[in-house]
């Protein structure tokens, strides 16, 4: 490490944000936007930090064709603020498309178009965002109302000091106990970066495992691309579920629903997940559906089945070896099994929200957690801390126990993040130093 003077000086921010995808883009714009109207003395300084070496969601499903599950009004920023710039329509009258769109009736755009429309709003608040930066740790300093943050940027450690830190760390591939990825065990979050990987060789059979949206384009996307294997499709359902996207349902998602959820109580809360289980998880659009199960009737016609659908059924043992893995899927309701050597197995098994706690560090021993070891958080999404902390710490994502079903998802994205901006100057105090103090840099 390079040792530094200690006369180096650098600002104290008032955010900081850790993880820069869909929801810290959404708050770096709503903060620019509070910037652009607000004196200079009520500006917030702001700064994010992202491990990837640029901008990317998701680019392991952006498979070609595939599109959105939510209106694309349900933008970065236009339920919170509908005359954005920094809105969907204004990113395709940008890129001269809004008639086309227009002229294309639908309110569903394929995700590659989406994650186009992200990286353009991110490349607009590029001077807030370091890439192929590493958050280290957050600790409290300065009696609890500053917190040192260590980052690893190349080989150099430094420490940034913020009132606020917010944490938007997304989302981690979930695979079933016992099971690791590898050379011939994918999850579905690295299709894409990992198919190349076959290229020059004849895939014989691919096992796909999962019921959900994510498992069903697996299956379509490995069952065109590679015309000459078997796709094999295992799921502990009797059929691939339709997602419930009629009107009523879809309030679930809506802004006044993040209140009604977090004023409930707890059996409340666990009815309203169940519920409404069927809008978000384990479930498939019903067009894919129907697709998937024309090919398979269509192959049973000619005699051909290329498409294999393993229901009611779950994977025992996998076991990889050189040239592939060796699948044994159980039928429940017989127990009869069946052995597929398969070139690859992909688990679309879901994710989960990132555990904060090891970037938290010290931090992490003031944070106050229910009954069930879960982190407590404030309606404005800040964790409770001890009273001895008084700098805030605010997520997004992984609250879903205390703000529902939109926790990690992009519906809710653009007004959760309004809710934080707000919440940070609400609370920011008169006494406070103001963000254009300094204070010296370390690094370690």
């Amino acid at each position: 490490m390079t040792a530094v003077p200690t006369d180096d000086q650098v600002p104290v921010y008032d955010v900081l944000g850790i993880g820069f995808g869909p929801s810290n883009l959404a708050l770096a714009i709503a903060i620019g936007e509070h910037n652009a109207t607000a004196a200079a003395d009520d500006r917030v300084r702001s700064v994010f930090f992202e491990r990837q070496p640029a901008f990317g969601w998701h680019r392991g499903m952006l498979i070609e064709g595939t599109t959105m599950q939510v209106s694309y009004l349900k933008d970065l920023t236009t339920m919170r603020n509908p005359a954005s710039t920094f809105s969907f329509l204004s990113y395709l009258h940008d890129k001269q498309r809004l008639a086309d769109f227009i002229n294309h009736k639908t309110m569903f755009p394929t995700r590659i178009e989406f994650h186009d429309y992200l990286e353009w709003a991110a490349a607009r608040v590029d001077d807030v965002v370091h890439y192929d930066s590493e958050v280290l740790g957050v600790h409290p300093v300065q009696g609890g109302e500053l917190f040192d943050v260590r980052v690893r940027r190349g080989d150099e450690v430094e420490v940034h000091r913020a009132r606020n830190v917010v944490l938007a760390v997304g989302l981690e591939a979930s695979l079933p106990d016992g099971v690791r990825s590898g050379p011939r065990v994918w999850h579905n979050l690295d299709l894409l970066h990992r198919v190349g990987e076959l290229d020059g060789t004849d895939p014989q059979r691919f096992t796909v495992v999962g019921a959900g949206q994510s498992a069903a384009e697996a299956v379509d996307y490995l069952h065109r691309t590679f015309p000459g294997s078997e796709v094999c499709s295992v799921f502990g359902r009797y059929g691939f579920s339709p997602a419930d996207d009629s009107p009523f349902a879809n309030r679930i998602f809506d802004p006044q629903a993040v209140d009604d959820f977090y004023a409930a109580s707890p059996e409340v809360k666990d009815g309203l997940m169940e519920y409404h289980r069927n809008t978000n998880y384990s479930v498939v659009d019903l067009d894919l559906i129907e697709d998937l199960y024309a090919r398979a009737y269509q192959e049973k016609v000619q005699g051909k089945q290329r498409l294999r659908m393993f229901n009611a059924s779950r994977v025992t043992e996998a076991e990889p070896h050189d040239d592939g893995v060796t699948v044994s899927v159980e039928f429940q309701p017989t127990r009869e099994r069946t052995v597929l050597e398969s070139d690859v197995v992909v688990y679309a098994t879901g994710c989960r929200p990132r555990d904060p706690f090891p970037l938290l560090g010290e931090s992490a021993r003031y944070c106050a957690r229910d009954e069930q070891g879960r982190l407590q958080v404030e309606r404005d999404y800040r964790l409770r801390t001890a009273p001895d902390v008084r700098g805030g710490i605010y997520l997004q994502g992984g609250t879903e126990h205390t703000h529902g079903i939109t926790s990690s998802l992009l519906s809710n994205g653009a007004v959760r993040a309004g809710e934080i901006c707000d919440s940070i100057l609400a609370r920011r105090a008169t006494t406070e130093p103001r963000a254009d103090e300094h204070y010296a840099l370390s690094r370690g």
